[in-house]
């Protein structure tokens, strides 16, 4: 909680120190060049728009990290909560400060992820399972949709920078490409914000923790559908198809949520049909397409997620205090908790819109633009009606909820049955944030009126209209709006509140039709028509279809751009070659085939015959003089052979008599398999022949060859393109090499080795004897009577291949070697450990934690990169000078050397780990041994 509070309160300070430089419509811009030939550049900009919303995301985000502190269980992985809700916050920030639109598609993505991950945070509740698929699937979808419109919105200006983007307006709306790019944009703005016809996912995630819901569902996620549509507004609005479009949905969405939370018996429930009610509010303000909705819009957006984040932590205490969130069980709370009632009261009455509070000077803007003629429509024309009943909905739940839950008798049956006040820190939230709707209602000329100008002013520019957020406007159509809200509301809820008490969950007439119904068929038509005759077609659970359709995949990918680029293969010109290389190549092809034909029932016999293969590609890297080449592929060989050997032994075995037993489909489908593989090797050899033949520039590598040394330090050419040249690449590379690990380790924990492979070789016989000879040995010594002398030496090597590896590292910037080398090189001494003693002898001696080692390694490797922009300068530039060292003298000193430490050590935990879950497969089918072995005994 401590890390979660300092890190939100450091961005939150960050974003008020940046207030001075975005007033008066300045904007602060950082740019880095990412894929600058494409358009795609790491782009970050915040105006007065992004400044408002990062300040609500942090200050909120704050608040809530307080709250959360009281209201989660110690049972409970907080490490995790904090961990996902810092992660979401970071995700949500990066929306709001994009200034590329494909890298706010990213961001996009990666809130939708960190919802999932925060609603479902109570995985053992199938209801938090249920609307954490629900919410991701909706909103993964909308997603999806937002990038095929931020596309073409690319395709439309040329350019994906936002900026360009916004200034573009009539380019874009003239353009034949706007109503599809349009559409699409619009699916993933109103799946975010639950706008209808997509609004069914939000109430299903109030199975989230209510800190989730109060941050998420009330001041961010859901606000990030309307923040795009502000974003975009200069540029897309002002068409009759935007009104029709985001009006209909918007209104909608403003009716159908008002009254749907009228009849909700869940507190959490009637909050989240609230919300989808104001974002529709919202929504239908920005459909307009008039400055002063905008203004009306954005001031809104600031003010629902204040008081509605003080309701659902107010909806929390109640829960925490009484245990259970229905109405129909919760009444007279007033006299046990009059603090949160009152605080809880005053954010209601926001809620519904009462003067001298935040609400009401919002609501009051969208009644007066309600009643202004924006398009000559049946949609403009009903729009004060629909806006009218909407209020009085309003009123109507928020009366509701203050009446149900905090007057009346004395509750009876609580699972808790003595409510209190909950502990001073976890109640402050709530009244600061209820404070804020105070002093913005009374107030608003100084409180938030210069923060609101700064805002509006980023977003609509000259067109910025003149506006007054004074609490009087005189006796006008908007204030006769209002009345009439305010007592229809009271009086809708005077004549249904005995029906309220004891009807079922849902509004009448329509409670049959549930989105989560629709949701849960459509899917289940999806996954078990569709996707399981699409399944039962292509797909299989065999591993070697599965490697079919991937190889024929990628040959296709190979093949098809060649042929749509219409290649003509360069005439082969024979230039002589050395007969010594020749033999070695036709040695090596040689092994290759014959290592693919004794591959299924030879499988010791092809990995030797693979190894000498790789043995040959080492010789050739050395003939060709590219010495770092044959030393990396001389250590991977060494390693990947040791690894496959010993997953090896948990396999079934095969038996190559059952060759003459093939029927001929199996023989048939075995020719398939050879000539898929012949064309895919002919295929590549024939692309690697093109790119050696193809005339390339010489500027490139001599740029290289004269700018390693000035440049990056090293002399060793190849290690500095890795590291510096091309360190980006490197450590997208080293990033996947620990998914990979990852991923094995995952899969391994879960395999179950075939029977036949459970016999004890003849090696642990002889070992078992030998214990069972001398029971005065100490436990875990592996004293051997078979290879006695190799598994000392074994043991023996480890300190020398430690050193050897050091010095690999240490001569990589000059000389062949480098992280990954040594990486490998130290990877093995550990392979020998694990071979000479054992696993257990291994790991009560070398306690080594690879997921440690890659961890560290990996941030390591990312921290240098980011030390350069301490010093202003480009993501992993580096930077080099002589040392002058006692004794020793001058010695060069580069900081790519801390990145080829990162690559090091992650290297070392991948390997290490992939080797622990293979060496692990002895230990738990002892266990089991074990274990059949007493029962076999009892029996």
């Amino acid at each position: 909680m401590a890390v979660a509070a300092t890190v939100t309160a450091c961005c939150l300070a960050l974003c008020i120190l940046a207030y001075p430089n975005v007033v008066d419509g300045n904007v602060l811009r950082f740019e880095a060049e990412w894929l600058p030939q494409f358009g795609l550049n790491f782009t970050l900009r915040m105006d007065g728009f992004a400044w408002i919303f990062s300040t609500l995301i942090t200050a909120i985000g704050l608040l809530v990290v307080l709250y959360a502190r009281y209201y989660m269980s110690e049972d409970d992985p907080i490490p995790r909560f904090f961990s996902f809700l810092l992660a979401f916050m970071g995700a949500m920030l990066g929306i709001v400060v994009s200034g590329n639109v494909i890298l706010l598609s990213v961001f996009w993505e990666l809130t939708s992820i960190f919802s999932f991950l925060l609603i479902s945070y109570w995985h053992h509740n199938a209801a938090a399972r249920d609307g954490a698929r629900m919410a991701l699937t909706i909103t993964g979808i909308g997603g999806f949709c937002l990038l095929v419109g931020m596309l073409l919105l690319g395709n439309i200006t040329g350019t994906y920078d936002l900026d360009k983007i916004l200034a573009s307006g009539d380019v874009i709306r003239e353009h034949p490409l706007y109503l599809p790019t349009l559409i699409f944009i619009l699916l993933g703005a109103l799946t975010k914000s639950a706008q209808f016809p997509f609004h069914f996912w939000l109430p299903n995630a109030m199975a989230a923790p209510t800190p989730v819901s109060a941050f998420l569902h009330s001041a961010t996620m859901v606000k990030a559908g309307v923040f795009l549509l502000v974003r975009l507004w200069p540029a897309l609005s002002g068409t009759y198809e935007w009104f029709f479009l985001v009006g209909l949905a918007g209104m909608l969405t403003l009716l159908l949520g008002a009254y749907f939370a009228i009849f909700q018996q869940d507190l959490k429930g009637l909050l989240a049909y609230s919300t989808i009610s104001h974002l529709g509010l919202i929504t239908t303000l920005l459909s307009l397409g008039s400055p002063l909705a905008t203004v009306a819009a954005i001031f809104h957006m600031l003010n629902h997620a204040t008081f509605k984040a003080s309701l659902f932590m107010a909806a929390g205490i109640i829960d925490h205090e009484t245990g259970t969130r229905d109405m129909r069980r919760l009444s007279g709370l007033l006299r046990y908790l009059p603090i949160t009632a009152t605080l809880a009261m005053v954010a209601s009455a926001a809620m519904a819109g009462v003067p001298l509070l935040n609400g009401f000077l919002s609501k009051e803007m969208f009644f007066a633009e309600a009643v202004e003629t924006h398009a000559d429509s049946w949609l403009d024309r009903i729009l004060p009606y629909v806006a009218t009943l909407a209020g009085a909905f309003s009123v109507t739940y928020s009366l509701r909820f203050i009446h149900t839950v905090f007057f009346g008798p004395k509750p009876e049956g609580l699972p808790k049955s003595e409510p209190h006040e909950p502990p001073h820190w976890m109640r402050f939230p709530i009244e600061f944030l209820v404070i804020v709707c105070l002093i913005v209602g009374i107030v608003p000329s100084i409180s938030i009126a210069p923060f609101l100008a700064t805002a509006v002013m980023s977003v609509l520019g000259a067109k910025t209209p003149e506006y007054s957020l004074a609490i009087w406007h005189g006796f006008n159509i908007p204030l006769l709006m209002s009345a009439i809200a305010l007592i229809g509301g009271v009086l809708i809820y005077v004549a249904i509140r005995r029906y309220l008490a004891t009807c079922e969950d849902g509004p009448p007439f329509i409670r049959r039709l549930r989105g989560q119904r629709i949701f849960e068929r459509v899917l289940v038509a999806v996954s078990w028509r569709w996707a399981r005759w699409a399944e039962s077609r292509i797909g299989t659970r065999n591993l070697q279809p599965q490697l079919r359709w991937i190889v024929f995949i990628g040959f296709l990918a190979g093949l098809l751009p060649l042929w749509l680029a219409g290649f003509e293969a360069r005439p082969f010109v024979f230039t002589g070659v050395d007969p010594a290389f020749a033999v070695l190549w036709a040695l090596g092809a040689g092994m290759s085939l014959a290592a693919a034909y004794l591959a299924k029932y030879h499988r010791l016999a092809a990995l030797v015959l693979l190894g000498g293969v790789g043995l040959v590609v080492c010789v050739t890297f050395v003939w060709l003089s590219a010495p770092d080449l044959a030393i990396t592929q001389l250590l991977v060989e060494v390693v990947t052979t040791v690894l496959i050997l010993l997953g090896l032994r948990w396999l079934p075995k095969r038996n190559a008599l059952l060759v003459d037993q093939m029927t001929i489909r199996a023989r048939a489908r075995r020719f398939r398999d050879l000539v898929l593989a012949v064309s895919c090797g002919i295929g590549m050899s024939f692309i690697a022949f093109a790119v050696m033949t193809m005339p390339v520039p010489d500027a490139i590598a001599n740029y290289f060859l004269e700018n390693a040394y000035s440049e990056g330090g090293g002399r060793n050419v190849v290690n500095v393109i890795l590291v510096d040249f091309r360190g980006f690449d490197t450590m997208g590379e080293i990033a996947v090499l620990g998914v990979v690990a990852l991923t094995v380790y995952a899969l391994l924990r879960r395999f179950r080795p075939a029977a036949d492979s459970f016999a004890v070789p003849e090696q642990q016989r002889i070992q078992a004897r030998f214990d069972e000879e001398q029971p005065e040995r100490a436990p875990g010594d592996t004293v051997r009577d078979y290879l006695l002398v190799p598994s000392v030496i074994m043991q023996w090597m480890f300190p020398v291949i430690i050193t050897f590896a050091v010095y690999l590292f240490m001569r990589g910037h000059d000389m062949p070697g480098g992280g990954f080398s040594a990486g490998l090189t130290m990877s093995i001494a550990f392979l020998l450990q694990y071979l000479a003693g054992g696993t257990r002898w291994a790991e009560d001696r070398i306690r080594i934690l690879p997921l440690r080692w890659m961890g560290v390694g990996l941030l390591t490797a990312m921290a240098t990169g980011m030390g350069a922009w301490l010093l202003g300068y480009p993501f992993l530039t580096s930077h080099f000078q002589y040392l002058d060292l006692p004794l020793v003298g001058k010695v060069p000193a580069a900081t790519a050397l801390l990145f080829d430490l990162g690559v090091f050590m992650l290297v070392v935990g991948s390997t290490v780990l992939i080797l622990v879950a293979l060496a692990h497969q002895s230990i738990r089918i002892n266990r089991l041994r074990a274990m059949e072995a007493a029962k076999a005994e009892e029996t």
